[in-house]
């Protein structure tokens, strides 16, 4: 019988210039393994290989072309002058915190892309996007303009999808896109909740906030990309993340809780006032609600921060069972593999364990669930989606191909001041739009056609 929806999974193709620059605070990960040697060809073909694994399990999978790095345009709004060249021998000279942002590979990220909606749920009936504005983290918050070209190119049709640009830059919007959302339902294709976390409120200062990292996500974001896609307020739950656990590593709720269908996988402190947040999911979706919580006798959250457990895609089987692709770091970890073998074996929907190994882009403070923007599309919005970014053989092909022809497989200090790497970049890039069918996308491609 055909489905009347799916859930697709849009997954970041991890950039040329894939490095450790430590720039994330408050992601541990990305701290610990700062100034070590990437091998960004390795990390690609890693995020192409769980791809091309979720595609060939049946999951509708598609792709996220990186984004132009260095970020010539950054740098020159930031008062560097000349061509490509002549503004990144500038910006290391003068400013090498600068460049090393402007760097940065963390658009692979795209749990952080966008948050979106999907059309059972919008008051137009067509599907959302809201462009992560990203702000908490300067290498981050240049990504907005750029996401938001790639999404309209890859879902054009204006009759399915309606794009939103990002939110204000400041940092009472602070927004982190899907990291921090979540949709529940009976079936795919009907209506469900949709599930905001925050980390404090933007206005409010003397609410219960973080005291060691960043709260990145703010409630008043989350309420307004609620209001952009036209939801009811009946179908919206805002949660607050608990700062403790924040202020332990866990800088987006994707990295404490995971849901998938009207299942939510989470540690026992992964919200302020816990249970009255899942009741009220409860009570808003109706039907079913299972709620599988970890308790800290079984798993810590250090343990949890550090396996990137909750980090991990839930996903649904035709036959009803639940999949949990959990990254190679869970099964190394003693203590969360012994509670992941149990886990198999106790009533819940969850039966199903599938390790893959994604240990370059994990280096960087990111999971299985980071790399992917999930986007339920019913039939019709599916067959208007871009078709050439969804994987199959001969894409999945092509495109490690691409990457075995385009990328290094070493990125030291050495080769990140290599001003040769913008030429290489925009070199594959050109190429891969062609791949993808995504046509003039990219700055570089835009100033030529002008």
């Amino acid at each position: 019988m055909t489905m009347r929806a799916v859930e697709a999974n849009f997954d970041g193709l991890v950039g040329l210039t894939h490095n450790y620059s430590g720039l994330s605070f408050g992601n541990i990960a990305s701290a610990k393994n700062h100034g070590g040697i990437a091998n960004p060809k390795l990390a690609a073909l890693q995020g192409l290989k769980k791809m091309k694994a979720l595609a060939d399990m049946g999951f509708t999978q598609g792709v996220l072309p990186p984004q132009e790095r260095p970020c010539v345009t950054t740098l020159r709004a930031l008062g560097f002058t000349g061509n490509g060249t002549d503004v990144i021998r500038a910006a290391i000279k003068s400013s090498p915190t600068v460049y090393s942002s402007a760097l940065s590979a963390s658009s692979m990220w795209s749990a952080n892309a966008a948050t979106v909606s999907p059309s059972a749920n919008t008051a137009d009936g067509r599907v959302h996007f809201t462009a992560a504005n990203l702000n908490n983290k300067f290498h981050r918050s240049i990504e907005h303009a750029q996401t938001s070209r790639t999404l309209r190119a890859i879902f054009r049709d204006k009759k399915y999808f309606a794009h939103h640009s990002a939110l204000p830059a400041c940092p009472q919007f602070g927004d982190e896109g899907a990291a921090n959302h979540t949709r529940f339902c009976q079936q795919l294709g009907e209506r469900g909740v949709e599930f905001f976390v925050y980390g404090a409120s933007g206005f409010d200062l003397a609410a219960t906030r973080p005291q060691k990292y960043p709260a990145r996500q703010t409630l008043e974001a989350s309420q307004a990309v609620a209001r952009l896609h036209g939801l009811d307020a009946g179908q919206v739950v805002f949660a607050q993340q608990n700062p403790q656990v924040i202020d332990a590593g866990v800088f987006h709720n994707d990295v404490i809780a995971v849901g998938n269908g009207n299942v939510l996988f989470c540690h026992e402190s992964a919200f302020v006032d816990q249970q009255k947040v899942l009741d009220n999911i409860a009570a808003k979706l109706g039907g079913t609600f299972t709620a599988v919580q970890v308790s800290n006798d079984d798993i810590s959250v250090e343990d949890a921060v550090q396996s990137y457990l909750f980090n991990s895609q839930l996903l649904s089987r035709t036959d009803g069972r639940m999949l949990l692709l959990v990254p190679e770091e869970c099964q190394n970890n003693e203590r969360v593999w012994d509670y992941l073998q149990k886990l198999r074996s106790q009533s819940t929907p969850i039966g199903e364990v599938l390790v893959m190994d994604l240990r370059e882009s994990m280096r960087n403070g990111g999971g299985p669930a980071c790399l992917r923007l999930r986007v339920e599309l019913k039939q019709q919005e599916l067959a208007a989606v871009n078709p050439a970014t969804l994987i199959n053989d001969d894409l999945y092909k092509r495109l490690t191909s691409w990457v075995e022809k385009h990328y290094r497989d070493r990125l030291g200090e050495a080769e990140l001041a290599d001003p040769a790497l913008l030429d290489e970049c925009r070199a594959a890039l050109d190429e891969l739009t062609q791949i993808l069918a995504l046509g003039s996308v990219y700055p570089f491609q835009l100033e030529s056609a002008a």
